[in-house]
């Protein structure tokens, strides 16, 4: 049987090399400020509706 090259899960469609990358040019965002722009958005929408009605 050959080897596989890398032991790398085949089944992952290239998702680990993709995460596996760190590029520094690369815009990076705060888990909080993606939470807090969805808080933002959810009372938006919510004040919204209400004054809608």
């Amino acid at each position: 049987m050959a080897k596989k090259a890398g032991g790398r899960l085949i089944s992952s469609a290239g998702l680990v090399n993709y995460y596996d990358s760190e590029d520094r040019r690369a815009v990076h965002i705060s888990p909080y400020a993606v939470l807090a722009a969805a808080v933002v958005c959810g009372l938006a929408i919510f004040v919204l509706n209400m004054v809608a009605f």
